[in-house]
């Protein structure tokens, strides 16, 4: 089972399930969705909202929403696609919860999301404490407009 890649999503609104569904197409990889134990309802994502759960979440660092799954096993690959939207400039919480549920140690994780203007930015380096052991590599916003060709030719790259 070693050399097989999965794409693992976290996706509030749904525009990274499509984004994470559309890469896994392209790249021939298993689809694994990060769900969280209480579901984002679209009032808990308003950023404009000081009080919104999404907002509450980034302000504090230690923030980790609950999985709905319990702990996943990542023994089986190699390279992973880890997907979110962007919050605040970074990854949501719970790719965090995520990280910090099971062991990475040895495993490429390359990051990429959605975003309605911002960059990665830091956010390889805001998650690597969550996965000691594992290599964390800058990845790219996925558009719309993303080719599989152009997705396949930027996986090859890992």
């Amino acid at each position: 089972m070693k050399n097989k890649t999965l794409v693992a999503y976290f996706s509030a609104s749904g525009v990274t399930a499509k984004a994470a569904a559309f890469l896994a197409s392209a790249i021939s990889a298993d689809l694994y969705e990060i769900k969280p134990a209480t579901p984002y309802a679209v009032k808990d994502l308003n950023w404009q909202d000081q009080r919104s759960r999404s907002s509450l979440e980034m302000k504090d660092p230690s923030a980790r929403p609950e999985l709905a799954d319990g702990k996943f096993d990542p023994a089986a690959y190699d390279r992973i696609f880890l997907g979110f939207p962007i919050w605040w400039y970074t990854a949501p919480r719970i790719i965090q919860t995520f990280l910090e549920s099971c062991d990475f140690t040895g495993k490429k994780i390359i990051l990429f999301a959605t975003s309605g203007g911002s960059g990665l930015g830091s956010t390889a380096k805001d998650l690597a404490p969550s996965c000691p052991g594992a290599v964390i590599c800058d990845g790219k916003i996925l558009r719309r407009s993303t080719s599989q060709e152009e997705l396949k030719r930027w996986a090859a790259k890992f």
